[in-house]
């Protein structure tokens, strides 16, 4: 019998793909009330506190929805992220929070890269109950997210597991990104080490 030297195409990975589609579903109908917002201002029909709580909600809303398309939605290998909208993300997710991100990255990216970086800051995020700083570098190929905080909060049941490049076993919805971001790495094809210290913690790929 012939055999065929076809192979088998790679399965879709749902998750990012549902992931990219509540973004996308979410991120249109915010866009919309943006823009509705925009045109009351414009006629002056309505001003004052109220109006700027709205204003506000609705801008941090659709930057956290930026991020997390990077962060969960889906991503191939010929993709590229610019860095102003990478920058933009950040600096809008962090207006009005305790996080603030320093992307040291001067050039265009791979989304794959990108959404692993993110995926790690998600995690340094969780290590920073009051807030503090996360950078986020590029030397050569190498990526490094990096905080240093005097209260940092390295929970053994996520951090240990992370280590070995493994997913921890039990996981709430708030801590989905330390396990996703293994195979995320994995999928980028980079490697994935993890260092701390008493008051810092960085996660290199």
């Amino acid at each position: 019998m012939p055999t065929s030297n076809t192979t088998k195409p790679k399965a879709p990975n749902l998750n990012a793909l549902v992931g990219s589609r509540i973004c996308h579903d979410l991120i249109n109908p915010l866009g919309a009330i943006g823009n509705g917002i925009e045109l009351l201002e414009l006629t002056g029909s309505s001003t004052g506190p109220e109006m700027d709580l709205v204003v506000d909600s609705v801008a941090g809303a659709t930057a956290r929805l930026k991020f997390l398309r990077l962060a969960f939605g889906e991503a191939s290998a010929d993709q590229v992220c610019g860095r102003a909208e990478v920058v933009s993300t950040l600096d809008n997710v962090a207006v009005g929070g305790r996080l603030n991100y320093s992307w040291m990255v001067f050039e265009d990216v791979r989304r794959l890269d990108v959404r692993v970086a993110f995926l790690a800051a998600m995690c340094v995020e969780t290590a920073l109950p009051l807030g503090g700083d996360i950078k986020i570098e590029k030397d050569g190929s190498t990526w490094t997210v990096y905080s240093q905080h005097e209260r940092l909060n390295l929970d053994p049941a996520l951090w240990v597991p992370l280590s070995k490049n493994a997913v921890p076993d039990t996981l709430s919805g708030a801590q989905v990104h330390f396990g996703l971001l293994p195979d995320m790495t994995t999928e980028a094809g980079h490697e994935l080490k993890l260092s701390h210290g008493a008051d810092w913690v960085k996660i290199a790929f």
